[in-house]
């Protein structure tokens, strides 16, 4: 695992739509919380007052074209904000911080399944966050198939693309955290919550324990 030089830990949790990432999140923050740390909870795109105008476009203004490109700019505007304006800080007052998605789901969505030149996105995302990734990256895994079966709400505009589309995004993320293994490391998400989540905790716990440079 990376290490950045900061007071403060930065976990991110990523993967297809479907696989549990937002529930994951949520509990892993939670059971943070109860053993007495600082955590902040984010997910991107949003998190700040721009990037919940930016995320209600992206995901649910169907109405309003985007082209490749402009989708791509849109999240990186949004995480541009959220890094500055929300996760920097917080880990410079030495909290942990658990975000919903980060740049590698730029990458994966609109690199390696939306046709985009991944290097290049890679480029712009690190301008974007000033260089700042996340300490921990956490792939949850699963047939895009399946992980579709789970989505009980209606679809957003990516997963409207349908699954073929999705499985060039699982993939993705799988090539992403093969390539970058010393940051990313991927966990089976067709398992029960209690059993994804234990398996969370054993990935963190050492980075937890680690002492932190300031």
């Amino acid at each position: 695992m990376a290490t950045q030089h900061r007071p403060g830990i930065f976990i991110c949790l990523e993967g297809g739509d479907g696989t549990g990432k937002t529930t994951q999140a949520e509990r892993l923050a939670s059971r943070l919380r109860e053993e007495g740390r600082e955590v902040v909870l984010c997910r991107d795109p949003g998190g700040t007052a721009l990037g919940e105008e930016i995320r209600n476009i992206l995901l649910h203004r169907r109405e309003i074209p985007l082209c490749a490109a402009a989708e791509m700019l849109l999240y990186m505007a949004s995480r541009a904000e959220l890094t500055e304006e929300v996760i920097r800080p917080a880990l410079a007052r030495g909290s942990v911080v658990v975000s919903d998605r980060f740049l590698t789901s730029n990458l994966v969505y609109q690199g390696y399944a939306g046709g985009l030149d991944v290097e290049k996105l890679r480029q712009v995302g690190l301008l974007a966050v000033g260089g700042l990734l996340p300490d921990i990256s956490i792939v949850l895994d699963m047939p895009a198939d399946e992980a579709v079966r789970r989505i009980e709400r209606g679809f957003d505009r990516l997963e409207s693309r349908g699954v073929a589309y999705l499985e060039k995004v699982r993939d993705g993320f799988l090539q992403e955290a093969a390539r970058f293994a010393d940051r990313m490391t991927v966990v089976r998400a067709d398992r029960t919550p209690d059993a994804v989540h234990e398996s969370i905790m054993r990935i963190v716990r050492p980075l937890l324990a680690s002492p932190r440079t300031p």
